[in-house]
């Protein structure tokens, strides 16, 4: 990952574009402010209350190394002061891999693939997403991931909910 072409970059800001609007939303709803509130913990704490705007350069994001031979680079984790729990990551999925068994969970996720061939568990219906892709994944509804491709695949989560 030493270069990120047009696409690769579109998809990246494209994530960061989507979670600023609903940040932006949020806050402007509950406290007619127009500003966006976030900042990092550096502990990534949940408690953390995300209450100050900052920008984040990947290549400086810690790797943490995932029990199936990915990784993932936490970005943000914290509540906004609007009541919000919010957390952003980047994962780098190994070929023929999961996450983690399908599941589900009180929050609502929206995924950016950057680049992959992967299959979205869709409460039982697999549903094909590729490089550009976004999924949605609803609150209580049960959902997986799997890497169908020969080579690894880069996505970015957005987990929203309530705290």
């Amino acid at each position: 990952m030493d270069k990120m072409n047009r696409r690769e970059l579109f998809v990246g800001l494209s994530a960061f574009a989507a979670l600023g609007s609903v940040l932006s939303f949020a806050q402007e709803k509950d406290s007619g402010n127009s500003g966006m509130s976030m900042s990092v913990n550096p502990a990534m704490r949940k408690s953390a209350v995300l209450s100050h705007s900052e920008t984040f350069q990947y290549d400086r994001l810690p790797v943490i190394k995932l029990p199936n031979g990915g990784t993932q680079r936490r970005v943000i984790s914290g509540t906004l002061v609007t009541g919000e729990f919010v957390e952003v990551h980047e994962t780098m999925l190994p070929a023929g891999k999961m996450p983690h068994a399908p599941h589900k969970h009180r929050n609502s996720e929206i995924l950016f693939i950057r680049d992959g061939k992967l299959e979205f568990i869709n409460d039982g219906k697999i549903e094909p997403v590729g490089p550009g892709g976004v999924v949605f994944t609803a609150s209580n509804v049960m959902h997986g991931l799997k890497n169908v491709g020969t080579t690894p695949a880069h996505y970015f989560v957005i987990a929203i909910g309530r705290a």
